[in-house]
């Protein structure tokens, strides 16, 4: 039987990273100058700082990807989950974001937040299946973010 697995970021995977998160941006939205910096440079842009880049792995195969941005101390938020158009609806996406919920807190964080788009109806369900909830969105984050929502861990 295929299994989801969820591994750290390696190196010869930041082209997933990017790969991913791109296709979706593009079809929806429009690439924006942060997206450009981070995709092109995880290591520095989440990594550096003391965040976290993990991966979906099905059948050998790297099928989705999600970040955790360092904020500050207490404040991590939940970045640039993207799972490949071929592999939606086995479930990686919320697995992702459950892993990412659970390594938040193995780094003793106590909030997790996150920026989207409310026509994102899928990613919305699973972020509130999860325990996330709404609160107001402040200006000049994202051009595309209408929505913030967050956990508290």
């Amino acid at each position: 039987m295929n299994t989801i697995h969820i591994e750290k970021y390696r190196p010869e995977w930041k082209p997933y990273f990017e790969k991913f998160n791109r296709a979706w941006i593009e079809k929806y939205f429009v690439m924006e100058d942060i997206d450009k910096y981070v995709l092109s440079n995880p290591e520095e842009a989440i990594l550096k700082d003391g965040g976290e880049i993990l991966f979906a792995v099905y059948s050998g195969k790297v099928i989705g990807t999600v970040a955790l941005k360092k904020m500050d101390d207490e404040t991590m938020e939940l970045t640039k989950m993207a799972v490949d158009e071929n592999y939606r609806g086995i479930g990686a996406g919320k697995m992702l974001c459950k892993s990412a919920i659970d390594k938040a807190k193995d780094l003793n964080v106590k909030r997790l937040v996150l920026y989207t788009q409310s026509a994102l109806k899928q990613a919305l369900g699973i972020y509130r299946k999860l325990g996330f909830t709404e609160v107001p969105v402040e200006q000049g984050k994202y051009k595309r973010a209408d929505t913030k929502m967050e956990i508290e861990l």
